[in-house]
């Protein structure tokens, strides 16, 4: 009960000692976000390896 007098407080701007609902609402969907682009960052990089591989190494035009 105490936890939730105190984030109430937090939420009205009177405490400053703890994120607001707020805040952590968009701190968790940041971590998702960034954990979702990481996933993504990975296949793109893995596919990236894998047409460079395929592809094999470019010769210079001269």
């Amino acid at each position: 009960m105490r936890n939730w007098i105190r984030q109430d407080e937090a939420d009205r701007g009177e405490r400053d000692d703890r994120p607001t609902t707020e805040m952590i609402a968009e701190n968790r969907r940041l971590r998702a976000e960034n954990k979702e682009l990481r996933r993504v960052n990975e296949v793109l990089r893995a596919a990236s390896a894998y047409f460079a591989q395929e592809i094999g190494p470019t010769r210079r035009l001269s």
